[in-house]
């Protein structure tokens, strides 16, 4: 494999965070709900994601709930100088692992602290406003409530920037206009493209976009053309995913998770993967 040689880090919250990170979720039990079923071995990736170059850590404290954070902490505390935790709010875990909209002002207020009690900070670096909209998809309708209640949070010295997850080019839009919008984070990958203008409107703006589920999530890309691609180039099919996203735009950073140290390992590598224009092409026309 060749070296990826275009921006190896992005600005964030004014932070230069290499591009590809790591997503805290699946260190929970299944479905994200309770204790992972070996703590000493999700323990051990958190470790060896920061050992191997990655300062951009992905959570929320209804991951488990509580769990994820607290395997941070254990983990990780101290934290190193340079490492950006980012976390969400707007969401709560209900009876059997449910997700139940929490996105009144006091919910709001309740799960920045929650994650800071959790995580052992004075105050988090980024909280991104999760709204529910249609679970995995962004809906129309003002977020302005929230992220005012976010707002005055930062005010008070709890949250030192904000962000927003599972919204629309609107929502961004009615946010910066109460505050400073530092990433956006909804679901983009090869074959689940409905924010391309959103990207790119965001990149022109020097904003990081953050896609979740950057392998497809709870059901993994399946293509027959990513596949045989891949085995073209001696990468995974996996790994040729997180590398077309990183070619896609200079603003996209990575957050990719798993309770693997294989896979884990697997993604890091995805960061050397050069491709080619006619490789970008055949990956490009999947969608």
């Amino acid at each position: 494999m060749s070296k990826f040689t275009p921006l190896s880090t992005f600005s964030l919250a004014g932070r230069p965070v290499r591009r590809i990170g790591y997503g805290a979720m699946q260190l929970a039990g299944p479905g994200v709900f309770g204790p992972p079923k070996d703590r000493d071995a999700a323990l051990a990736v958190l470790r060896e994601a920061v050992a191997s170059g990655v300062n951009h850590i992905d959570t929320s404290d209804f991951y488990g709930p509580h769990i994820t954070n607290q395997l941070i902490r254990e983990a990780l505390h101290p934290y190193p100088d340079d490492l950006l935790i980012v976390t969400k709010v707007g969401a709560v875990r209900g009876e059997g692992g449910s997700w139940l909209a929490a996105i009144e002002p006091e919910d709001i207020e309740r799960g920045v602290r929650d994650n800071l009690r959790n995580l052992g900070v004075d105050a988090l670096d980024i909280v991104n406003f999760r709204s529910m909209g249609s679970i995995h998809a962004p809906s129309e309708g003002s977020i302005a409530k929230q992220v005012a209640a976010l707002a005055e949070l930062q005010r008070q010295g709890l949250v030192r920037h904000i962000g927003l997850s599972n919204v629309t080019s609107k929502q961004v839009a009615e946010a910066q206009s109460i505050v400073e919008i530092v990433c956006v984070q909804n679901q983009y990958n090869l074959v689940q493209r409905d924010d391309d203008a959103l990207l790119d409107e965001l990149a022109g703006k020097g904003i990081a976009y953050v896609p979740f589920f950057p392998l497809g999530g709870f059901t993994p890309i399946q293509s027959s053309v990513l596949s045989k691609v891949a085995q073209t180039i001696d990468a995974t099919p996996m790994q040729l995913a997180l590398a077309w996203l990183l070619h896609r735009a200079p603003n996209i950073l990575l957050i990719p998770g798993t309770s693997s140290l294989g896979h884990l390992r697997e993604n890091m590598q995805a960061g050397q993967i050069s491709l080619s224009q006619e490789v970008l092409a055949e990956l490009d026309a999947i969608a």
